[in-house]
């Protein structure tokens, strides 16, 4: 298939509605929909701790020339969203193994999704997932399917395996450079952190354009990235659902082949638990989510849509 290369981010900045909040007990969510954009509702689900601001404007824009509206949130300990109190574990790697979370359980993490699809009065979505985002949709499927029409896990491990199973999956080396790296305290720090993790996970086969890049996370400087506390509280929210085989959503699943986080059998086991799912690798892609792929993945995404109910 011939890729072709869009315009890198937003071709109309500022594209985004005001910042609005839904409620999940005590937790403010924070969202906001892409202007202009109508159809299918599809909710848009970021990473480990980082703001929904990482979602590159230009997918978000092919998404909406799909014919899809376009959602994006924050999930708890992450952007504008809710800050949970500090735990006893501020180490990642720590929270990762330890089989126990102090602060909240994933689900309590799915039902966030939930309560911002009430606010937005969509009874159901496709939900798009990449990196832990990945993870959580497909728990968002499992937890609550009345409320999911598909299912898109990008660069992401299958949701039911925790503790030492994640260690075959795994990829150390960037994730230990990056937790031994220290960063000034305030915007500048959070700054510098954002685009060490930008140039960390982009792909080896496509440029990194580093002032695009650094115009985007100045513009929504977000401290996630090096705030290993909050990390610690979202990788350590355990599970207590349903396999991963019990997921009966139309699935996609994207993995890049050169990902420097997650090898690429994660993406391969994920598709093989779920009935149906389609798998679709990416040469020379790393953990991120290229420019010169957003026309590729916005149909791909279509394609799901379309064969849903077939």
């Amino acid at each position: 298939m011939t890729e072709v290369q869009p315009q890198p981010y937003a071709r109309h900045p500022g594209a985004w509605t005001a910042t609005r909040y839904a409620h999940n007990g005590d937790v403010e969510v924070a969202f906001d929909r892409l202007k202009g954009s109508e159809g299918e509702p599809l909710l848009l689900i970021m990473g480990l701790a980082t703001s929904r601001f990482w979602w590159p404007a230009g997918l978000c824009e092919a998404f909406a020339d799909a014919g899809f509206a376009v959602a994006r949130y924050d999930q708890r300990d992450a952007g504008q969203s809710t800050r949970m109190p500090d735990t006893a574990t501020g180490n990642p790697f720590t929270a990762l193994f330890a089989k126990r979370g102090d602060a909240y359980t994933s689900e309590d993490m799915t039902d966030d999704a939930i309560a911002v699809l009430d606010e937005l009065g969509w009874e159901r979505a496709h939900v798009f997932g990449h990196s832990m985002g990945g993870v959580i949709a497909q728990r968002i499927a499992l937890r609550h399917p009345e409320r999911v029409l598909s299912v898109i896990s990008s660069a992401a491990l299958p949701s039911d395996v925790s503790g030492l199973g994640v260690v075959r999956y795994l990829r150390f080396g960037l994730l230990a450079k990056l937790a031994r790296t220290k960063f000034p305290e305030g915007r500048e720090g959070d700054i510098e952190a954002g685009l060490a993790v930008a140039r960390g996970v982009a792909s080896p086969g496509y440029p990194f354009d580093e002032a695009a890049a650094r115009a985007w996370i100045e513009a929504e400087a977000d401290s996630g990235p090096r705030d290993q506390k909050a990390q610690s509280r979202q990788i350590g929210a355990q599970w207590h659902g349903p396999k991963l085989r019990e997921l009966d959503k139309p699935t996609l699943v994207l993995h890049g082949e050169q990902d420097p986080i997650l090898r690429e059998r994660a993406g391969r086991a994920t598709a093989r638990a779920i009935a149906g799912a389609r798998l679709v690798t990416f040469p020379r892609v790393g953990h991120d989510l290229p420019a010169a792929l957003w026309l590729t993945i916005a149909r791909e995404v279509r394609e799901l849509a379309a064969h849903r109910g077939s």
